[in-house]
């Protein structure tokens, strides 16, 4: 796409050692708060989501550490569902959602598109603070008393227990308006920054990922927004909504949730899907197979996820007629979905593939949401989800979708544009090390659950009978495994900003416009404006050696 000019002009791009970039232009606490350069902004992001991710793996070790012994090993039951609540809490609404759009997707947008900056630079900077606003409303929920609802506050139970309930409902509330920004800005900046000859056939797959999520967190955020806000003042003002006792419907409740929820896990993998069109692609020196398909099917996934929320709800008293047409639509969204996966395979297939970390990790995910996809067809089946209704297995394939596919792209991404955003190079074989073992990890903790699961183990439960014990202890084991290959990637990478290994201009022989701007960014992305004359992921003339030159 941008072949040409990135392997001819890498070294006028960076004419005198010292030059200034995004990091280095100001510097002090407040060129930081204040700033409206959506890198920086990305940064700050990566920052809190990260600390939120590190908070919520906290909650789910303390959770296997407790299930160790059939009896409980550690809490009392009512402090269990305080600590699984704040795992779900943390991880869905704090580092799950907000985390690729966020962080990756605030950095690397603009300058994919070629663009200085967002279109609304001022709302970039507020959605952050919001975030910041719901994460410390969330924490405060803690201190005023916990929260035990699970993360989906089902009711009746969240109208009623003493717990903080109204103050996570304002965090998760805010929160949803921060995603709504995010979402607004991204479309506004695809629509009217595309730099000259940047047609929409000729985005990077990241940009359509990012651009379907956003029409998601747009259309379905505000239907959770108000939703919490309906508990919250049913709890206040005892208006019966979805209290029985009231004349209201729980089962409301659950239709209103799921029909923003099951888009949700969309906003949540589609990013990700675009980390790893990227990947592909670039680690194989190869054109992506089915771009189009690809585009499409991520449009197609945003559609369809509105129109299956019922399937989260099989047991709870549909009509068969119903469950049928939830049942038929789960199946149909596997299609755009299975599109996406057979595309990365056949890139993959026969390309000159580079085992870095990047791709390792993208290997990974290609295998791990192989069996996050199918276990949720199995889930779609009726017959099927009445036995596995809330037990281990659902929440072995929940973990495979949102953690394993999700956080593995997130840390394939972070890899990859590592280099570019600091313009330093982490330990390539420590990176190698802690994927493998987060892979071993991930699935030494997982597998356990989907057999006690299809034998019947119900989720959520502090205690249960010795028969499990071996299949929780062996999750545990997995667990700290898990946990011990992600202290080892925060390690190196926080290691790679203190040891300065200069990275290359173009690390990986990238042919997006990213590549194209200096390595780290200036402030406003690009010592000239770009403009695109050849088509995307084009390979064919790139000079892999002249545009990986160190940094001077």
């Amino acid at each position: 796409m941008t072949t040409n000019v990135l392997a001819h002009d890498v070294h006028a791009a960076h004419p005198e050692s010292g030059k200034k970039n995004y990091l280095n232009v100001t510097s002090g606490f407040m060129s930081w708060a204040g700033t409206l350069d959506h890198k920086r902004i990305g940064l700050m992001y990566l920052v809190g989501v990260s600390l939120a991710f590190l908070s919520g793996g906290l909650f789910a070790l303390l959770v296997r550490l407790h299930l160790w012994q059939p009896h409980g090993a550690l809490f009392s039951n009512a402090d269990y569902n305080s600590i699984f609540t704040l795992h779900g809490a943390f991880m869905v609404f704090l580092f799950v959602i907000p985390a690729i759009p966020g962080s990756l997707g605030n950095i690397v947008l603009p300058l994919m598109l070629g663009a200085k900056d967002v279109a609304l630079p001022r709302l970039n900077l507020l959605s952050f603070y919001l975030w910041v606003t719901g994460a410390v409303l969330a924490t405060l929920a803690i201190v005023f008393g916990g929260f035990d609802t699970g993360w989906t506050f089902y009711t009746p139970y969240s109208l009623y227990t003493q717990k903080a309930v109204v103050l996570i409902g304002m965090a998760v509330f805010v929160l949803g308006f921060s995603s709504i920004f995010t979402g607004l800005n991204f479309i506004v900046t695809t629509h009217k920054l595309r730099a000259p000859g940047l047609t929409w056939f000729r985005m990077p797959l990241f940009v359509w990922a990012l651009y379907a999520t956003s029409l998601l967190q747009v259309l379905a955020t505000p239907v959770l927004g108000i939703t919490v806000l309906l508990v919250a003042f049913e709890r206040l003002y005892h208006i019966g909504i979805f209290d029985p006792r009231l004349g209201g419907d729980p089962v409301l409740f659950e239709h209103f949730f799921w029909f923003y929820s099951h888009p949700a896990v969309y906003i949540m993998v589609l990013p990700a899907f675009g980390i790893i069109s990227e990947l592909v692609t670039v680690h194989s020196r190869k054109p992506l197979f089915g771009y189009k398909l690809i585009a499409f099917s991520s449009l197609a996934i945003a559609i369809i996820s509105f129109l299956v929320w019922g399937h989260h709800m099989f047991t709870s008293g549909q009509s068969t007629y119903a469950m049928f047409a939830f049942s038929f639509l789960t199946f149909f969204v596997a299609i755009p979905t299975a599109i996406k996966e057979f595309s990365w395979v056949a890139t993959v297939y026969k390309g000159s593939i580079a085992l870095n970390s990047p791709m390792l990790y993208t290997l990974a995910f290609l295998i791990i949401f192989a069996i996050g996809g199918l276990t949720g067809v199995i889930l779609g089946s009726l017959n099927v989800d009445i036995h596995l209704h809330d037990t281990y297995f659902v929440v072995a394939h929940f973990h495979y979708v949102m953690m394993g596919s999700i956080a593995l792209a997130f840390f394939a991404g972070l890899h990859h544009w590592w280099p570019k955003m600091f313009g330093v190079m982490y330990n390539e074989a420590l990176a190698k090390l802690a994927c493998l073992i987060i892979f071993v990890g991930f699935n030494a903790t997982f597998i356990p659950q989907f057999i006690m699961g299809s034998r019947g183990m119900p989720r959520r439960y502090a205690t249960y009978v010795p028969e499990y014990a071996p299949y929780h202890q062996a999750s545990t084991i997995g667990a700290i495994v898990l946990v011990a290959g992600v202290g080892l990637m925060v390690y190196y990478l926080l290691a790679s900003l203190f040891q300065r290994r200069v990275a290359m201009q173009n690390q990986w022989g990238g042919v997006t416009l990213e590549w194209l701007a200096p390595t780290p960014p200036p402030l406003e992305n690009f010592d000239h404006p770009p403009k695109v004359t050849t088509e995307v992921y084009d390979y064919s003339t790139l000079d892999l050696e002249t545009t990986r030159t160190p940094i001077r």
